[in-house]
């Protein structure tokens, strides 16, 4: 069992009265929006979700990118994945995160085989394990974004989607393309994981894990 995996584990039964009074923010995964290989999207459609029905609760949700220099991040139990395990190396992948209180958070990962929400200490142990055995042009490195600031600043056109003739890889959402009044597209300024440059703030795993899981002493 990798570090991390221990350290999570042994303070999941410490947890379980907390986990009790934690409700999930979306009632049923198919209700949300989604469209393949779009995940930025469908992440800020959660935060969007979130300030409209519940916005005393948006200063708990944070948006996560997960990438590397060489956008390479092997990532497990994922729905694209072939294999039994469901592996899938992608250049970057998006996922949303509500943090009920300093050793208790919730998931959500609409690419995700594992159940939604899924609690963070299985989501890290399942779709991340460990970077002890990878290469290390396999780590994973995280941006983590306050939703109340992702709602509020990304932008996206959409370019990364298409083909030099302008065809679209993946066909996009049915809605208009998501803009802000300075910007139409800063995608690449949240999958860039550059230290101290860009929103929000840069972890590695370890460090990832210790920001939304806190160990008792």
């Amino acid at each position: 069992m990798s570090v991390n995996a221990q350290v999570l584990k042994s303070t999941i039964e410490n947890n379980k009265n907390n986990d009790k009074t934690l409700k999930p923010l979306f009632p049923k995964q198919a209700e949300c929006s989604y469209v393949s290989c779009y995940c930025e999207e469908n992440v800020w459609k959660l935060c969007q979700d979130v300030s409209l029905r519940i916005p005393g609760e948006l200063d708990r949700c944070f948006v996560v990118f997960i990438s590397n220099p060489c956008r390479t991040v092997p990532l497990w139990k994922q729905r694209a994945g072939r294999e039994e395990d469901r592996l899938v190396i992608w250049d970057y992948h998006v996922i949303f995160l509500y943090s009920w209180d300093c050793k208790t958070c919730l998931v959500y990962d609409l690419d995700s085989e594992l159940p939604f929400p899924t609690f963070f200490h299985k989501y890290v142990t399942e779709t991340f394990r460990t970077d002890q055995v990878l290469k290390s042009d396999f780590h994973r490195f995280f941006r983590v974004v306050s939703a109340k600031q992702f709602l509020q600043h990304f932008a996206s056109d959409r370019r990364h989607m298409k083909r030099p003739d302008g065809s679209w890889i993946k066909p996009p959402p049915p809605y208009p393309a998501i803009c802000t009044s300075v910007s139409t597209h800063n995608l690449d300024e949240y999958i860039n994981m550059d230290l101290g440059s860009g929103p929000g703030q840069v972890f590695n795993l370890t460090d990832f894990v210790q920001r939304f899981y806190k160990v008792e002493k």
